[in-house]
């Protein structure tokens, strides 16, 4: 289970609003004017992959519709329950890949730092929803871990994921990467988040100036799925991200009734370059165990990638990847 643990709990208003998250199935309904009673298929108490998500998301979902696509994202459902046959734990091989105190290997020049267990919303299409954080997090020996770091020569980008790098408050991401600073082989920062998205006042004047004084190239990757995520608020925060000059990509996650349609993922593109943000990947589902319902079938994803191909501008086309374990790199659709 992905908690909110207490360093994501501090006095900064964004860990209000982090603390506030909706946990609640019913009270969700209830605040998008949804009976409960007509959505059986709701898991309504007992998911094993509980729902949060903040409430500053559950402003962007419209009332009254139980299709709508951010909620679907988010809202726990009982066919989450039923096991499918392909759909893993670990669909990635992320323990595979660890190497020890919170840190994964899996590529050539970069090493993944699980920073913390804790995330702002629960997607329910989370390849790491069975991650065993507990045992396999920095939190509590990032020293260590940074340690272990060290003696991995060829390591020259640090990646802070998790969970959400950003749950951390911006004290111990300071700390982070003061220690990160003395490791002479690092040239590249990235954080894969999706605070920002679900969040916006996450990106505080401090945070941004962290990364701008920071003598590593940064790259910051948020995750949106639908153009209703890019709002004024995160449009606000990446400007902010940008003013000290951090890089902006974006990575979703093609999703079935969420945005496997041509007209969603090319406004998505579109709002996002508007925002300052290019759009970088975009992902075949990971089989992981709980979210077959939203597989999009592999000839369905090549028609959109040459939808998008025909109507944007090919810097606006993200790559439309799959991650399969074992592999030196993201595969291509095209290479399947």
């Amino acid at each position: 289970m992905i908690t909110c643990s207490p360093p994501c709990l501090e006095s900064e208003p964004w860990q209000h609003e982090l603390a506030r998250a909706v946990t609640d199935p019913a009270e969700l309904l209830r605040l998008l004017d949804l009976d409960s009673a007509r959505l059986p298929q709701v898991q309504m108490k007992g998911a094993r992959f509980p729902l949060r998500v903040p409430r500053y998301f559950v402003e962007l979902m419209r009332r009254g519709d139980p299709f709508d696509p951010l909620l679907a994202q988010v809202l726990p459902l009982a066919v989450e329950e039923q096991p499918i046959v392909g759909y893993l734990q670990d669909p990635v091989d992320d323990m595979a890949a660890s190497q020890q105190h919170g840190i994964l290997k899996k590529y050539h020049g970069r090493a993944l730092m699980i920073t913390t267990g804790a995330c702002a919303v629960h997607c329910r299409y989370c390849f790491r929803r069975h991650f065993p954080y507990a045992e396999n997090s920095v939190l509590r020996h990032w020293r260590v871990a940074l340690a272990t770091l060290g003696e991995l020569p060829d390591i020259n980008e640090l990646i802070l994921s998790g969970g959400d790098p950003l749950s951390l408050s911006d004290a111990r991401i300071r700390q982070l990467l003061e220690e990160a600073h003395k490791l002479p082989q690092l040239q590249r920062l990235r954080i894969h988040t999706r605070l920002p998205v679900v969040l916006p006042g996450r990106v505080t004047t401090e945070l941004a100036g962290l990364l701008s004084e920071s003598r590593l190239q940064t790259v910051v990757v948020i995750h949106a799925n639908h153009p209703r995520e890019i709002t004024p608020s995160l449009r606000r925060a990446m400007r902010k991200l940008a003013s000290g000059g951090t890089i902006l990509m974006n990575q979703s996650v093609l999703l079935k009734s969420v945005n496997d349609d041509a007209d969603t993922l090319a406004e998505l593109s579109e709002a996002l370059f508007g925002a300052g943000v290019m759009p970088y990947y975009l992902h075949l589902l990971d089989p992981v165990e709980g979210a077959a319902h939203f597989e999009v079938p592999l000839v369905r994803a090549e028609r959109l990638l040459e939808a998008l191909r025909s109507r944007l501008p090919g810097y606006l086309v993200p790559r439309v990847v799959r991650e399969l374990p074992g592999e030196p790199h993201k595969t291509p659709i095209s290479h399947l």
